[in-house]
């Protein structure tokens, strides 16, 4: 590859200057550079399609002008379609899952009740347990205390 030794710049369009290489002068490379006409620039740098799409007026009556204004029209009313459609596809889902959310809401609340009876058994079945332990080992101690006395 060759080195790139020599740069020229000259004025452009709209206050940019075009920068020109050797190697662009061979026909070796092509990229389009933009670049500030001066100091203080004095304005944007704008690319070269930008500028021609915007330097030809197009006129109201042309069949090029009804074509891109219908294009443009349908592209509107699709995206606009597009995003009603996006929007009650949302709603949609927000009330799913707002259902879902009160389904749940009633599970746990049957869960606790549930939870609150069985905790409620148990403990009565531990207490009664505990009770009946109790009443074993104060009829041993008693019948203990009986047979050693005779």
């Amino acid at each position: 590859m060759s080195k790139i030794s020599q740069q020229n710049s000259t004025p452009g369009v709209n206050g940019i200057s075009v920068i020109h290489t050797q190697a662009h002068a061979r026909g070796l490379q092509q990229v389009p550079q933009l670049v500030p006409a001066g100091p203080g620039g004095g304005g944007k740098a704008v690319a070269p399609s930008k500028q021609s799409k915007k330097s030809s007026p197009m006129d109201r009556n042309s069949d090029e002008y009804r074509q891109r204004r219908e294009r443009n029209n349908m592209a509107v009313k699709k995206s606009r379609l597009k995003s009603k459609q996006k929007a009650q596809d949302t709603l949609q889902r927000v009330n799913q899952l707002k259902e879902e959310n009160e389904r749940l809401e009633a599970k746990i609340k049957l869960l606790t009740k549930e939870l609150s009876v069985l905790k409620d058994l148990f403990l009565e079945h531990a207490h009664n347990l505990a009770d009946n332990v109790q009443s074993i080992s104060t009829e041993n101690t008693t019948a203990d205390a009986d047979s050693s006395g005779q």
